[in-house]
């Protein structure tokens, strides 16, 4: 019985930064509008509206490339305190786009195998 899923298999980037700035003004920084705008410009949106909200915790936007193939992506924010006052920061960027295809890895890829004693 084999173990596949429907969903398109995605790419990812992801980036964990501990922040000085309490989680509040992080969250700020990520979910507002006006702050958002001065480093992550609406044109870079599919729609300035986020895919969905925890307030406090996480924010999921939908991008999408400038240029040629216009490829859409989401990218999330996670907000977490730090045990400091701070904040650590995780971004995750996933490729969505249906028209990117999954990496496929060669059955034979002539690299060495190692063993390990049980």
């Amino acid at each position: 019985m084999s173990d596949q899923t429907t969903q398109p298999q995605t790419e990812k980037l992801v980036l964990e930064y501990e922040l000085d700035a309490a989680p509040e003004k992080v969250w700020r920084a990520v979910s507002s509008s006006a702050y958002r705008e001065q480093w992550l410009p609406k044109a870079a949106l599919v729609d300035e509206e986020a895919v969905s909200i925890t307030p406090g915790e996480e924010v999921r936007y939908r991008m999408r490339d400038d240029e040629p193939p216009f490829l859409e992506s989401v990218v999330t924010f996670q907000i977490a305190p730090t045990p400091a006052g701070g904040a650590t920061l995780t971004i995750i960027h996933e490729l969505t786009d249906p028209r990117v295809k999954p990496r496929i890895t060669a059955a034979n890829s002539n690299r060495q195998f190692l063993l390990r004693a049980a």
